[in-house]
């Protein structure tokens, strides 16, 4: 099996030299497979293959490469003090000296000729190089027909035009690279979240230690301030935690003995011992990393048609370039050096530059930023997709409820009182393993903390399987239980009076328990899944973004689906179903027409994401499932996510099409120049520069959305 590494690229420019790249770095002898990822500045390589020899590889683009587990220091240089920026400054001054000149002393004057070619040589060496290579292989890239345009420009004489196109090509070049770091930073900055180096206890030292040679059962210490190194389990201390770089939710979250962390979050106030659970690599960091890499370089149902369509269009601009040179003056005795020069002027703002960034510009762009909102996107297909959603079906427990029962209300029979209810409530539950019993502990605990100090004695526990618990106090048997055991084990115990407020209770949805003995009932507990405090508010703005059919489908009953589905604002419940009824549900949508998106937990509802349009997990804590089972992940199971994701998606599909609009009017406007011969080299490269910047920063708006 051939050796796989990955590699950190520094220098990329644009889409193509990267293409070009890839294939130099292919050509490398003992290389089986190389793959590059533009957006996220890495290549893959399978083979043998050293670092000097890929560098090689990038020599026509002055390439760096990294090992990828290497700490990539930031560049702060400024954009205008850069090597390759500062040469194309120096040929813009010498250019426009040139063209003073050109005005005082004439185009032909020895002076003004020698300031062009000087300015050329200058700004276009790079160029140059990389152009004529391409030209002797027969590999027609923008720098082949830019090369070929200013080599043209020369022969004619119009040297003060090829210095022109040479400073704006190579500032179109710059521009791209900046707005494509842009982009990138919010990938970089997730990297960047993990630390290096850690403190960690071997025998009965702490010694600093490298955060990739951690090992799963590691003690680690983080002081406050610091960010977590690895996913772990707290062994000591309490904090609060940032996990914003994880799930996107600003608010910290209290961390005590026994909860879980996450690597790349911040510890915030104090010192925590934490137990490794996961390597370096199978982080929940680290697969987010990794996901948005991919996403980035999974390529957009628009950005394949783009490459197909790039893949014609750059012969078809070679020969329309080439017709335009020759016919006039063949057919018609038209002057030589006016054609030839509307023909390098065609060839020019023919360079597709612009159409082949407008969709990976738009689509790195905004995974990236939907990343720090919390929400991981795995490419740029489903980016499309979900602005296509038309109807959404959503699971309940853990997708719109909490996912755990807490208590609602305590309703006491006439005449008992409920200081007498909590303690044996307490004292009955406290040893229960049902999330049930363990809610109603909670509840009576909150209530009344002097509770714990002194317990009511209860013996004999025993428990009654779906049924709840029961023991005895003193000589007398009490019980935590169901309505239906109470009513069968001690038929005539409820009154009018509880029988009529337990019926009310089960109408609103709601579980109970009773609380009582073999003499009476002393109390009832009704619990429920709480609704999230963000769904009905999230249900508004989906239907405010047009969303059709909201659907919620559950397996509980009736009653408690109506009442959570009226909580959240959804009309149309579904309950009492299996994972082949859900599936079954999303096939009817889908053959009504709509595109539908399923929101579930990632594992409980499998058939239905995979049926669905588009199937999102809610990645609560970055759990694995939610991570590799849908096509969307929204982190902190926060549901303000999904509408945010769905108009991010919906804007990023339409700055793609407003980038490919913008890039093909531009060319076909100073293309309708060349039958008035009014097409100038300068013009040419102007429309070019135009459309790139107008793409990249059109594209680069995606950035200011925000949930």
């Amino acid at each position: 099996m051939s050796k796989k590494e990955e590699y950190v690229v520094r220098g990329f420019t644009c889409a193509n030299c990267a293409s070009q790249f890839e294939r130099n770095v292919q050509n490398i002898h003992g290389v089986t497979e190389a793959k590059v990822n533009f957006a996220a500045s890495k290549v893959t390589v399978k083979g043998e293959a050293t670092i000097e020899q890929i560098e090689e590889a990038g020599a026509f683009e002055d390439l760096k490469i990294l090992k990828a587990d290497q700490r990539i220091e930031e560049d702060h240089t400024p954009f205008w003090k850069k090597a390759k920026n500062i040469r194309v400054m120096i040929a813009a001054v010498l250019t426009f000296a040139g063209w003073v000149l050109l005005f005082q002393a004439g185009e032909s004057h020895p002076l003004t000729i020698t300031i062009f070619v000087i300015a050329v040589a200058i700004g276009g060496c790079r160029l140059f190089w990389q152009g004529l290579r391409n030209l002797l292989k027969l590999e027609f890239t923008m720098r082949t027909l830019m090369t070929i345009a200013i080599i043209g420009a020369g022969l004619i004489g119009e040297w003060g035009e090829a210095a022109i196109v040479v400073v704006l090509f190579a500032l179109s070049e710059a521009l791209e690279s900046y707005s494509m770091e842009k982009a990138r930073k919010s990938l970089r900055n997730l990297i960047d979240l993990a630390p290096r180096y850690t403190v960690a206890v071997r025998g009965n030292k702490e010694i600093t230690v490298p955060v990739k040679d951690i090992r799963i059962s590691d003690t680690l210490i983080v002081k406050p301030g610091e960010n977590i190194p690895a996913d772990g389990i707290v062994t000591e201390g309490s904090t609060t935690i940032n996990e914003a770089a994880i799930t996107g939710e600003s608010i910290p979250a209290f961390k005590k003995t026994g909860d879980e962390v996450f690597a790349g979050t911040l510890n915030e106030e104090g010192l925590i011992k934490l137990e490794v659970s996961k390597g370096p690599e199978d982080t929940a960091l680290a697969k987010i990393i990794h996901l948005v890499e991919e996403a980035q370089q999974e390529k957009a149902p628009a950005q394949q048609f783009i490459d197909r369509f790039a893949k014609v269009y750059t012969p078809a601009i070679m020969i329309l370039a080439a017709l335009i040179a020759m016919v006039p003056p063949l057919l018609f005795q038209a002057s030589w050096s006016e054609w030839i020069y509307l023909g390098l002027a065609t060839l020019v703002v023919g360079c597709p530059c612009a159409l082949i960034i407008s969709t990976p510009v738009a689509i790195v762009t905004a995974i990236g930023h939907s990343a720090h909102e919390g929400v991981l996107i795995k490419g740029g297909l489903h980016m499309e997709q979900a602005g296509k959603i038309n109807a959404v079906a959503f699971d309940k427990t853990g997708t719109l409820t909490k996912g755990e029962p807490a208590v609602t209300d305590v309703v006491m029979p006439d005449g008992e009182k409920k200081e007498n209810l909590l303690p044996l409530a307490y004292a009955i539950e406290k040893y229960s393993n049902h999330p049930l019993g363990k809610a109603v502990v909670r509840y009576t605990d909150k209530e009344d903390p002097e509770i714990t100090e002194n317990p009511v004695l209860i013996e004999g526990l025993e428990n009654l399987p779906g049924r709840g618990i029961r023991g005895k106090a003193g000589n007398e048997e009490v019980f935590a239980a169901s309505p239906e055991y109470v009513m069968e084990t001690f038929p005539g115990l409820y009154s009018k009076d509880v029988e009529t407020k337990v019926e009310n209770l089960l109408k609103e949805g709601k579980t109970i328990i009773v609380i009582g003995s073999q003499k009476k009932v002393l109390g009832l507990f009704a619990l429920q899944d709480e609704v999230k405090t963000d769904a009905y508010d999230s249900i508004k703005n989906l239907e405010e973004l047009g969303i059709k059919k909201i659907v919620m489908l559950t397996g509980d009953h009736l009653y408690t689906a109506e009442a959570a589905g009226k909580e959240a604002g959804i009309t149309d419940v579904r309950a009492r179903l299996m994972p082949e009824d859900k599936l079954s549900v999303i096939k009817q949508l889908k053959a009504k027409g709509y595109n539908v998106g399923m929101i579930g937990d990632g594992v409980n509802d499998a058939p239905a994401l995979a049926a669905a349009d588009v199937s999102i997990a809610m990645g609560k804590g970055g759990t694995d499932a939610a991570l590799e089972t849908a096509d969307i992940s929204l982190m902190g199971d926060d549901l303000t996510k999904l509408p945010y994701t769905i108009r991010l998606s919906r804007k990023t599909v339409k700055v793609i099409k407003q980038n490919i609009i913008f890039s093909f009017v531009l060319k076909l406007a100073a293309l309708m120049l060349v039958p008035f011969g009014l097409l100038t080299l300068w013009i040419a490269i102007f429309a070019d520069i135009g459309a790139t910047l107008l793409v990249t920063l059109n594209s680069l708006r995606l950035m200011k959305i925000k949930r």
